[in-house]
């Protein structure tokens, strides 16, 4: 049984953007054991070792790596122990639904980095950098099937059958919301006139919908209690726009070292970032017609990767989509106030949200 009292409380850092909040340490040996558990070893199937290589365990040569230099931050199942830990004080239960939910988030990594031909993730080359295209497709489609069957498990931690039903729905239905948000995202390469609420709609798909599952799923392991379950499932909702605007915003104005890929890949391929998004909008005269003649070429120079960058400071994108970022912040802990949380997890919600809307990484 996995409990917690309170005790570990984790203290408000005055490096909130560069240091992870005490939530993440909370959790980190747990969400390790239950992907440790979920992901078979690599001699059983060729792909598990691609899927051991993704996950920051093995190099490509199948030798051990430190974990804590290669691995992500892990938000998602950190969420999910977080909910149900909140709520319960056992969130062993939620162990199983935790490692599905960072195994779905994985697969959509591995294809995404096909989609937007990136070569680095976390500093090192990417699955389909390395063996190719078609061994990353069938490792992202094995990672998602390695998902759904850790998901199963939650059966041996007292779920009755219904709940598991019910549980598998709500993933489900999530990672076809986020893969609904990854077309979207492509179809607006192409595009110089979607909108913001295009846009939020899109990252609501792409990015929210796992981040909501994540929450609403660890409540639901913890209590019968149906508002609360829809208190962190909102809270997962603006907490996505939080993580994927902030993203957004250090896709173009991060640090290259500190994020681990170039910071201009975005532009260059064309994306459609909200600070782009709402240039588009804002933007008039000369300043308009050229970030219509750039987002209509089909390749994109460093003079050009400039000039949008002159437009974005001009618009004043930067400051905009930061405002943005911290209005949906204060969303987020409005949406748990109905809950009656004990003092440590109303604590951990705030530095996590503070760190999420002034992260560097």
């Amino acid at each position: 049984m996995v409990k917690d009292d309170g005790a570990q409380q984790s203290h408000r850092s005055s490096d909130l953007g560069t240091k992870l909040p005490g939530m993440f340490s909370r959790y980190q040996s747990s969400v390790e054991q239950g992907l440790y558990a979920a992901v078979p070893g690599a001699e059983n199937f060729e792909a598990h070792r691609l899927l051991r290589y993704h996950l920051g365990w093995v190099d490509e040569l199948g030798g051990p790596m430190d974990t804590s230099i290669t691995q992500g931050k892990a938000l998602r199942p950190t969420l999910c122990l977080f909910a149900c830990n909140a709520l319960a004080d056992d969130y062993s239960k939620a162990l199983p639904a935790a490692a599905a939910v960072e195994l779905i988030h994985n697969f959509s990594l591995i294809h995404d980095d096909i989609q937007d031909q990136d070569v680095e993730r976390r500093h090192h080359p990417t699955v389909w950098h390395l063996w190719g295209i078609p061994k990353a497709l069938w490792s992202g489609n094995a990672m998602q099937c390695t998902g759904d069957l850790s998901l199963l498990e939650v059966a041996g931690q007292d779920a009755t059958p219904s709940m598991v039903l019910q549980v598998s729905e709500i993933l489900t239905e999530s990672y076809l919301e986020m893969i609904q948000g990854q077309c979207l995202d492509l179809e607006f390469e192409s595009r110089t006139d979607v909108k913001s609420d295009e846009y939020l709609y899109m990252i609501a798909c792409k990015t929210g919908a796992l981040i909501r599952c994540a929450l609403e799923i660890g409540a639901l392991l913890a209590t019968e209690d149906a508002a609360a379950v829809r208190a962190f499932a909102e809270f997962g909702d603006h907490l996505g726009r939080v993580f994927q605007i902030r993203d957004d915003y250090l896709g173009i104005w991060g640090d290259q070292a500190t994020l681990g890929k170039a910071t201009d890949s975005d532009i260059r391929r064309r994306k459609k970032s909200y600070p782009v998004v709402f240039a588009l909008e804002q933007a008039s005269g000369r300043a308009m017609e050229d970030l219509l003649r750039i987002y209509g070429q089909e390749e994109l120079k460093e003079d050009d990767v400039q000039r949008v960058l002159a437009v974005l400071d001009e618009v004043g994108s930067q400051e905009h989509s930061q405002r943005l970022t911290e209005a949906a912040a204060a969303r987020a802990l409005e949406a748990l106030k109905p809950v009656s949380l004990p003092q440590w997890a109303q604590t951990e919600a705030e530095e996590l949200v503070d760190f999420l809307a002034r992260r560097e990484y």
